[in-house]
């Protein structure tokens, strides 16, 4: 499910309840929600800045409170609320002053678009100061974890700057035997080195800074009280409060063979010798890490004892434990020793494989799943018999995250109800689970790849005789058991996640080819087809048009698009950039839903629209006289612009007359056709 789109707390200051209401049906049409508190009073001001608000916008003037006294509360708490002040007319002068009051933005009160963009700039600023806020404090968190684990760790830590110490930790000061790190801030390092491997030391340190990622030298170490000891270092780009530094990890050497012993042991689960869950885990994240940025690709196998569960029940915990070690030998004997083996959970274990696909990890798995059914365990004195089910997925440049791997390795064992078997996971299978599933996004995916999405076509009828066919493309997708998944809710799934681009291309070639076999057949026909509000920003929309139109041989003008009123208004330079551009291809824009922003007729000054099309809800009970007169109102406004109107959603014959009084030139809806899979309408009835 897409995340839910953030709601903007908006104060207002501004004395007039319409003006205010007019301001939120701005940021509503711009497709944003809001939550709004309008100031009325000081008292009211302080009240409402004990809680969170993410934008101020004042009026010019206000008799209830002075809005250079709203802007200064605002900076005296130090509530970090951008503010917006609007402008009587263009007076540089007024702007000027509202920005050194502390206003973010200050400009001409009626600029509607500018307001929206200097909002949108303003808010976007900031959640990225909230967001660094938030960065900050974790990063001042996960600074205190790293000093404390510094603090905590076996290993002798030391951060040396040119040479010379700058911090230890008390592992470090127990190793050379001093007391306090003070003893040791502005010292040397080469002062703790023994005088037969300084030169050697010296040498290391300064071609250090050439070298790249870490290194290791081994050498003598000296102790505050002139005794010494062979020590191993480690050394490595660091940073310690803010300046760049060596880390420099050192142990004795006469203790690595026990702390090797320890990691070792820390890495490896008791019962099997295998490595553990979180060793796998670390090593899957390397394998990630790999695939990811150098492009060497890995395979996980998952795999699952089946019916364990009850087969523990029988046997009891410790012969299971004993079953489990049998089976990890006969992982061991299966896999190379590159291959890393690790028991994942209670009855599973897992398999890396570098440089490997999933193809070739099959063979061995296959070969594993025939000898663990054939093998008879012998189990505290009595046989047993087992199988197994695998799941392998690959580990690729497309890989984001470890866990999605495993995920899929999981999925694919967990579907194997038989048991005894082995499945690659496969993106396109996974794709139609999730589709039957029910998932919508799955779905659409699905109709993309495999071309499945289904076109209709409602007619068009011109009252005015227009020798032209029209028609409105209309698009739906199919559940898999073939029901029609109500377009509202596909529609939006494709807006949120990002593919509505994807389907308007998908719906323009396919338009494009059936209406070139239509004209072909002797129609004179055009489609009009909608694009959406990420399709009226797409730059390259404009140059795969010019040459999806060259292709075919069409005629631009039989293609008309559709933008939806609330788009066009929410993105009008790039609406107004698009129409400029459909029109020197030679094709014709519709402006669809017409009638529902507050100015209306204010879209058409900036965009060429051929046709209009009326929203729905002008055609809703028609037989009062206050809805045919507010239908009639906007006709005559659009007729007077010579601007070519559509009515859609006739259900009837009763508005019919009152349509053509109006003299609209186009109708629409059930009453004449519904949306068909053919463009079959005869229009030559419609001209008797």
């Amino acid at each position: 499910m897409a995340p839910q789109k953030k709601t903007i707390r908006l104060l207002i200051l501004e004395d007039s309840q319409n003006e205010a209401e007019r301001l939120v049906s701005l940021f509503r049409n711009a497709g944003q929600a809001t939550r709004v508190h309008r100031l009325t009073s000081s008292e009211d001001l302080a009240d409402v800045l004990q809680q969170t608000w993410d934008l101020l916008i004042n009026a010019p003037t206000s008799t209830n409170l002075d809005p250079g006294e709203a802007i200064g509360a605002i900076r005296k708490q130090a509530k970090d609320i951008p503010v917006i002040q609007l402008i009587d007319g263009n007076d540089s002068d007024a702007i000027t002053e509202a920005l050194a009051l502390g206003a973010q933005g200050a400009l001409p009160q009626g600029e509607d678009e500018w307001l929206i963009l200097v909002a949108s700039r303003e808010l976007a600023n900031l959640e990225e100061r909230r967001a660094r806020r938030s960065a900050e404090l974790a990063l001042r968190e996960a600074e205190k974890r790293c000093q404390l684990l510094l603090e905590s760790s076996v290993d002798a830590i030391a951060y040396v700057h040119d040479g010379m110490h700058i911090y230890a930790n008390r592992a470090y000061l127990e190793l050379f035997g001093y007391e306090d790190v003070e003893e040791l801030e502005g010292m040397p390092m080469i002062d703790l080195i023994a005088s037969c491997d300084q030169v050697e030391f010296k040498g290391f340190l300064k071609n250090y800074q050439s070298l790249q990622g870490s290194a290791e030298l081994v050498c003598g170490g000296v102790r505050a009280d002139g005794s010494s000891f062979k020590a191993s270092m480690h050394f490595s780009p660091a940073s310690y409060d803010g300046e760049p530094c060596i880390q420099v990890v050192i142990r004795a050497e006469s203790d690595n063979a026990e702390l090797e012993k320890l990691r070792e042991i820390s890495s490896q689960d008791l019962v099997t010798g295998l490595y553990n869950r979180n060793h796998f885990l670390e090593s899957l994240d390397g394998a990630v890490e790999r695939a990811v940025n150098a492009g060497k690709n890995s395979s996980l196998a998952y795999i699952r004892i089946d019916r364990f569960a009850s087969l523990q029940a029988e046997i009891g915990l410790g012969d299971s434990d004993r079953l489990l070690a049998e089976l990890a030998q006969l992982l061991r004997g299966q896999f190379p020793q590159n291959a890393e083996l690790s028991r994942f959970g209670d009855d599973a274990f897992a398999v890396l494989m570098d440089e490997a696909t999933p193809k070739q990890l099959e063979l061995p798995l296959t070969e594993l799943l025939q000898k663990v059914e054939g093998h008879l365990f012998d189990v505290g004195g009595r046989t047993v018999q087992t199988s197994l089910s695998i799941g392998v997925a690959a580990l690729d440049e497309q890989t984001a995250k470890a866990r999605d791997v495993i995920d899929r390795a999981h999925r694919c064992a967990e579907e194997l109800t038989d048991g005894n078997a082995l499945r690659i996971y496969d993106p396109a299978r996974e794709l139609a689970a999730a589709a039957s599933r029910g998932n919508i996004l799955a779905m659409l995916q699905q109709a993309l790849e495999k071309n499945s999405f289904r076109l209709l076509f409602q007619p068009i009828i011109s009252l005015r005789g227009d020798s032209h066919e029209h028609y409105e493309v209309l698009l739906r997708l199919l559940d898999p058991e073939g029901a029609e998944v109500p377009p509202g809710e596909f529609l939006e799934a494709a807006k949120e996640a990002g593919l509505a681009c994807k389907i308007d291309r998908w719906v323009l070639l396919n338009s494009i080819k059936l209406l070139a076999e239509h004209r072909n057949k002797g129609h004179s026909t055009r489609l009009m087809v909608h694009l959406s509000g990420a399709s009226l920003q797409d730059p390259s929309l404009l140059s795969w048009l010019g040459a999806a139109l060259k292709a075919s041989r069409l005629p631009p003008d039989s293609l008309v698009f559709q933008l939806d009123e609330n788009d066009a208004v929410a993105y009008l330079r790039q609406a107004k950039a698009l129409t400029q551009g459909l029109a020197g291809l030679g094709c014709r824009v519709a402006l669809n839903q017409f009638g529902c922003v507050l100015n209306p007729l204010n879209t058409l000054k900036h965009l060429d629209a051929d046709f209009v099309k009326i929203d729905g809800s002008y055609t809703q009970d028609l037989s009062r006289q206050e809805n045919q007169e507010a239908l009639k109102q906007l006709l005559a406004q659009l007729h007077e612009q010579a601007k070519q109107t559509i009515v859609p959603f006739v259900d009837s014959a009763t508005v019919l007359a009152t349509l053509w009084q109006a003299g609209v030139g186009y109708i629409q809806g059930q009453y004449l056709q519904g949306p068909s899979q053919s463009m079959d309408y005869n229009f030559s009835s419609d001209e008797d």
